[in-house]
C-alpha cells in the first residue's frame, strides 16, 4: 500500500525563523515533499521532509538559487517590525525583487506574499477598509508591503506570476492589548488562509486582509470571497483580559485614532 502523494513536491517558506514562519515550518509538511526552509538566521539542522538554506534575501545569486526546483513559494521573509528605511530596504523591497526574478526564471507560478494590514495602517478606527481603498502605509515597514503589492502586480500582469497578498493584522496565540481584539488572527485561521491562498485554483492578484472572525472589524475582504476562507475563531473568547475600564486615552492620541496603532508614531524618521 503505497502513501497518498501530497499536491507539491517542493514548497519554499521563506522567513522560516520568525514566528509565523516556526509555525508554518510545521503545519505546512502535509503540503509537500520536501519544504525547503529560508532565513538569515540559523534554522539549525534539517528535520525529516526538509531542506534548510540559510541565506540573505539581498544576496541575488542565493535568492536565485534557492529558488531552482520548488512549485511554489510562501513568502514571510524579510523585516517585520518598523526600522530604519536602509535594512528595511534591503530586506523587503530588494530583497523581493530578487525573489520576485528568481520566481520567474526558474518558471514558478504562484507566490503566498506576506504583506500587512499596515499598508493602509493610517486610516482610522471608525473606517471599513477594503482591498481597493488607496494606501495609506504608517511607516516604512508598510510602506514596504504597498512595493510588494506593487511588484507582484506588475509580475502577474506583464509575466502572469499569480500572488496573494496576505494582509495579516496581529497573529499570536491570543490578543496581547484591546487594538488585537480588532486585528487578532488565530494561528489556526492563519495556516487555513494560507491553504487557501496557496491552493484555490485561479487567483490572478488578489489582497487579501487576514483577521479572525472578530466582534470587531476594520477591514472588508470581499474582493478575496473567491479564496473561500472562513475563520473559525475569534477574539471574543479573550474578551475577560481586557475588561472595560473608566480610562480612556486623550483624545490626540494617534495610536488610538489610527487603524496602525502604535507603528504610526514607531522610530525616527532620521537618525543623525
Amino acid at each position: 500500500m503505497t502513501d497518498t502523494p501530497k499536491p507539491f513536491k517542493r514548497l519554499l517558506l521563506t522567513g522560516a525563523g520568525g514566528g509565523i514562519g516556526a509555525l508554518l515550518r510545521e503545519r505546512i509538511k502535509p503540503w509537500a515533499d520536501i519544504v525547503r526552509l529560508n532565513d538569515i538566521a540559523d534554522l539549525g539542522p534539517a528535520r525529516p521532509g526538509e531542506e534548510i538554506v540559510q541565506a540573505d534575501l539581498a544576496d541575488r545569486d542565493a535568492v536565485l538559487r534557492m529558488v531552482e526546483g520548488v512549485d511554489a513559494v510562501l513568502h514571510f521573509g524579510g523585516i517585520s517590525v518598523e526600522d530604519q528605511f536602509v535594512p528595511i530596504m534591503n530586506a523587503n523591497i530588494l530583497g523581493l525583487h530578487h525573489l520576485y526574478e528568481a520566481v520567474h526564471r526558474h518558471g514558478v507560478q504562484r507566490v503566498v506574499y506576506a504583506s500587512s494590514s499596515h499598508t493602509v495602517g493610517f486610516y482610522k478606527t471608525t473606517e471599513l477598509v477594503d482591498a481597493q481603498a488607496p494606501l495609506r502605509p504608517d511607516g516604512f515597514y508598510g510602506l514596504s508591503k504597498c512595493f510588494g503589492e506593487a511588484l507582484s502586480r506588475y509580475y502577474y500582469d506583464r509575466l502572469g506570476i499569480e500572488t496573494v497578498c496576505l494582509r495579516i493584522g496581529s497573529s499570536f496565540p491570543a490578543p496581547r492589548n484591546p487594538r488585537m481584539m480588532t486585528t487578532w488572527l488565530a494561528y489556526d485561521d492563519l495556516v487555513e488562509l494560507v491553504r487557501c491562498a496557496l491552493f484555490t485554483p485561479r487567483v490572478g492578484h488578489t489582497i487579501t486582509f487576514g483577521t479572525s472572525a472578530n466582534a470587531a472589524q476594520w477591514w472588508d475582504n470581499r474582493h478575496a470571497a473567491h479564496l473561500g476562507y472562513v475563520p473559525q475563531h475569534g477574539s471574543q473568547a479573550f474578551a475577560a483580559n481586557f475588561p472595560p475600564t473608566g480610562e480612556r486615552p486623550p483624545a490626540d492620541d494617534p495610536a488610538t485614532i489610527f487603524q496602525g496603532g502604535p507603528f504610526v508614531t514607531a522610530g525616527p524618521m532620521y537618525r543623525d
